[in-house]
């Protein structure tokens, strides 16, 4: 995994599992990787990745079933999605408009341009 200097590695790295409950790569109810083998598989300190997984239950992502290991909880998938579209719509969304908006571009420019991109990358809205 190749680490960003703007945010910090745990955060990255529950990151990469909100992206992977998000596509469904982890479902609801499915086992995480133990401490030890997800920080040997992204290279880092086992600290590190005790840090990730608590920041994801104290977050109600995850639970921790004792003496068996890390579990995605019940609603985790619907969690994520809400909180990363308040995020899009409330710090993203107002600066990529205004650069649409400084840059000429008409709404039905930009539908357009989504509609190409969903169409080339095989996804649908």
């Amino acid at each position: 995994m190749q680490f960003k200097a703007t945010t910090t590695i745990y955060e990255q790295i529950a990151g990469m599992i909100e992206d992977n409950i998000l596509s469904g790569e982890l479902a609801e109810g499915d086992r995480l990787q133990s401490v030890r083998a997800l920080a040997a598989e992204v290279q880092v300190n086992p600290n590190t990745v005790q840090r990730t997984f608590q920041s994801l239950q104290d977050s109600e992502l995850i639970i921790n079933q004792r003496g068996i290991g890390y579990f995605i909880a019940e609603g985790a998938q619907k969690r994520i999605l809400k909180e990363r579209r308040r995020l899009f719509e409330t710090e993203v969304l107002p600066e990529q408009f205004r650069q649409l908006a400084l840059l000429g571009f008409t709404p039905q420019e930009i539908k357009t341009l989504y509609e190409s991109y969903l169409a080339q990358h095989a996804l649908s809205n």
